[in-house]
């Protein structure tokens, strides 16, 4: 297969359709695969490729045991790049028009408890008592994550005018380019201001208008930030090992039980669709079950 094809799909998927490098990544890694299925088959042509040949690839990822969210994602990447290739005319006709994906299992996220969430935000309190910026710093991510519910993709983004003290709000570019304004609580906020009082510490002429900076001054990355998550959520005691994400899921979960609004919580997370949202409806249902069964006489 021709390597200027993945090229100008990257190009579409950056530029037209506003996808996250994370995305591109995937998809790009997606077609790969595809295409070496392919040329194992002697197809060496994207107009050869009929629906048979993707049915045949996605049936031998799921021989090999490959998750079912695994196998969505990638019938998802078949769609759009042959709905892209008919347009741009590499191939005569749509042979993914009626490839159907298997519904992906809805699993539910892990979540912190309540008290867990607040043991680890205290966990992070106690180790930045020696003022180390770079401690205060993780008490300032932990906080905001846990308040916020936004994606480690859009913390790592913000700079220093996204966050608006006074209001407590902060603005964030999530997915699709698409912007949002989302609340955070008074922890959050003092949190903010200690770490911003100490950033001067860690700043150099690489640092920009970058919120979080790491030790060297640069803007901080999703690593760093997993890191931190999984370092300090260690000292929590049966803690399940989350990583930022985790924070996300338990402040939807925390929300909801909470008595939040199903859509209000959309709003907060960014998500486009309620169907997204409403997994943690389920997992506040399996929590309110798993408390009954405990405490009900009849249960």
């Amino acid at each position: 297969m021709d390597p200027t094809t993945l090229r100008d799909f990257e190009r579409h998927l950056r530029s037209e359709r506003g996808r996250s490098d994370h995305t591109v990544r995937a998809y790009l890694g997606d077609v790969r695969a595809l295409a070496d299925f392919l040329q194992e088959r002697d197809v060496t042509s994207w107009r050869q490729v009929g629906l048979l040949d993707l049915r045949s690839w996605l049936a031998e990822m799921d021989a090999a045991g490959a998750a079912r969210s695994t196998i969505a994602r990638r019938s998802a990447t078949v769609r759009t790049f042959f709905a892209w290739a008919t347009r741009t005319g590499l191939t005569d006709q749509d042979p993914a028009l009626r490839l159907v994906a298997p519904r992906r299992s809805r699993t539910l996220p892990g979540v912190l408890k309540q008290q867990e969430a607040v043991q680890l935000l205290d966990v992070a309190a106690v180790a930045a008592d020696d003022e180390d910026p770079v401690r205060t710093r993780d008490v300032a991510m932990l906080e905001l994550l846990y308040a916020s519910g936004i994606r480690v993709s859009e913390l790592t983004g913000l700079d220093i005018d996204d966050a608006d003290l006074t209001e407590r709000l902060v603005r964030v570019i999530g997915k699709g380019d698409k912007e949002r304004t989302v609340p955070f609580g008074v922890p959050a906020a003092a949190a903010l201001e200690r770490w911003l009082a100490r950033r001067p510490a860690l700043v150099t002429e690489a640092s920009g208008p970058a919120l979080f900076l790491g030790r060297r001054g640069r803007r901080v990355d999703a690593r760093q930030v997993r890191e931190v998550v999984h370092r300090l959520l260690a000292h929590v005691a049966d803690a399940p090992d989350l990583g930022p994400h985790g924070l996300r899921h338990s402040a939807a979960t925390h929300l909801l039980e909470g008595g939040a609004d199903l859509r209000q919580v959309q709003e907060i997370l960014g998500h486009a669709s309620l169907a997204t949202t409403q997994i943690y409806t389920h997992v506040s249902a399996d929590r309110l079950r798993r408390s009954f069964r405990q405490a009900h006489p009849r249960a």
